[in-house]
C-alpha cells in the first residue's frame, strides 16, 4: 500500500470543519463525489465500529467495515479499515479484504490565519490510486463549499 496525501485550506474554524465533515447530512453531501449514495452507520467515537456504505446499481449495499482508531475532536481522526461489505454482508477476511486490511485514513485539522488547513492521509492499494487522486480533490472542494457557506 501507498499513503496518499491531500489537503485544502477552508475559511472556517476547525470546529466547524470537523462538525460539517462528520455530521450525517453534510457527510453525505461531500462524499457524494465518491458515490451518490454514500453514507455511514455507526459512531465516530474512539474505538467504535463504523461502516461506510453505498448502493450498487443492482440495489445491494456495499462498503467498508472500519474502526475509529483515534478521534481528538477538532484536531485529528484516524480510521482503520478492517473489512468490506458486499451484497449487504460483512466480509472480514479473504482475498478481497487482504489488500487493504489495516489500512488507515487520517484527517488532521490545523488552525491557520485563513481558518483551517485540512490534511488527509490515506493508505491505498495501487489499483485505487488514480481514482483517489481524481476524486479526493473534488470531495475536498465540496467540503470546503459546505463549510464556507452559512
Amino acid at each position: 500500500m501507498k499513503t496518499l496525501h491531500f489537503e485544502t485550506t477552508i475559511n472556517a474554524s476547525t470546529a466547524k470543519v470537523y462538525d460539517r465533515m462528520l455530521a450525517e447530512e453534510t457527510f453525505k453531501q461531500w462524499t457524494a463525489e465518491f458515490s451518490p449514495t454514500s453514507r455511514y452507520e455507526g459512531s465516530w467515537d474512539k474505538g467504535a465500529k463504523i461502516c461506510f456504505l453505498a448502493d450498487e446499481d443492482d440495489g445491494e449495499v456495499c462498503g467498508m467495515v472500519s474502526r475509529i482508531h483515534d478521534n481528538q475532536p477538532n484536531q485529528f481522526i484516524s480510521i482503520e479499515h478492517l473489512g468490506i461489505i458486499e451484497d449487504g454482508k460483512e466480509i472480514m477476511e479473504g482475498k478481497k479484504v487482504a489488500p487493504f486490511a489495516g489500512a488507515k485514513e487520517e484527517y488532521t485539522y490545523l488552525p491557520t490565519e485563513q481558518g483551517t488547513l485540512l490534511k488527509v492521509a490515506m493508505d491505498s492499494a495501487p489499483e485505487w490510486e488514480t481514482y483517489f487522486r481524481e476524486t479526493w480533490p473534488k470531495a475536498l472542494a465540496k467540503l470546503k463549499a459546505i463549510c464556507e457557506n452559512p
